[in-house]
């Protein structure tokens, strides 16, 4: 049986500030398959990493990440709520992990979660795209989302690019949606995965990406039902 691969749930959070390339370059360094993170607008429209509509949890800002110019909120301190030894960590750009994907001896794929499932960010598929296309990186590329809309938008204006529907908790039409939107797999937490769902959804074709794992039984436990890929904070744990 075929281990699942292994990517840094927005880079290696466990012991790093989430969505810095402080975290991104640990992850590689461990040697992790790929890595996920997010993605949305800022106020001038640039594509910022940032999990949370809202800077308050990760950095020392307050306020939505859609009403920062990209000045402003890289100007923040994305460090500091973390540990005071990553004080002044800053925020990064989808631009600026693209282009680190290029250097020689990257060859980490790139789970780019479009942040779109509670502010509609328009433009924002459109925007991912061509930033894919820019630096040549369709192949090495999963676009996810918890809104199927935009994941459809994705499919229509490319019919080729890897997409996976994210879902939470065990909802009974993620399959049927899945199939409509034209999805590659279907990404989801190890209840859905362990569950006759899940079972029905590998069946189907659509291989499981299971996310948050950090615990070592229920590693054993998704490995054993032949998931394909393993999200997790702490990479180290399972390299």
């Amino acid at each position: 049986m075929s281990k699942p691969a292994i990517f840094a749930h927005r880079g290696a959070s466990g012991e790093f500030p989430e969505n810095t390339m402080m975290a991104f370059e640990e992850a590689k360094r461990i040697g992790v398959a790929g890595i996920e993170l997010d993605v949305q607008l800022t106020k001038d429209e640039q594509l910022v990493i940032i999990h949370d509509e809202r800077v308050d949890r990760t950095t020392d800002g307050t306020g939505f990440v859609k009403d920062f110019t990209l000045a402003d909120i890289t100007a923040l301190d994305a460090g500091s709520w973390f540990s005071p030894n990553f004080a002044g960590e800053r925020l990064t750009t989808l631009n600026t992990v693209f282009a680190w994907m290029k250097e020689e001896g990257n060859h980490l794929r790139l789970n780019i979660e479009l942040k779109n499932d509670q502010i509609r960010y328009l433009g924002l598929e459109e925007k991912v795209l061509a930033l894919i296309k820019e630096y040549d990186l369709e192949e090495r590329i999963i676009i996810s989302s918890f809104n199927p809309f935009s994941l459809q938008r994705v499919r229509m204006l490319n019919a080729s690019i890897e997409i996976g529907y994210l879902i939470f908790g065990m909802p009974d039409n993620a399959l049927w949606i899945a199939q409509e939107i034209e999805a590659n797999a279907i990404h989801c937490q190890a209840e859905y995965a362990l569950s006759a769902f899940g079972e029905a959804a590998m069946q189907a074709g659509f291989p499981l990406r299971i996310y948050t794992v950090n615990d070592e039984a229920e590693y054993k436990q998704l490995v054993a039902a032949g998931v394909e890929v393993i999200m997790t904070d702490f990479p180290d744990r399972f390299q």
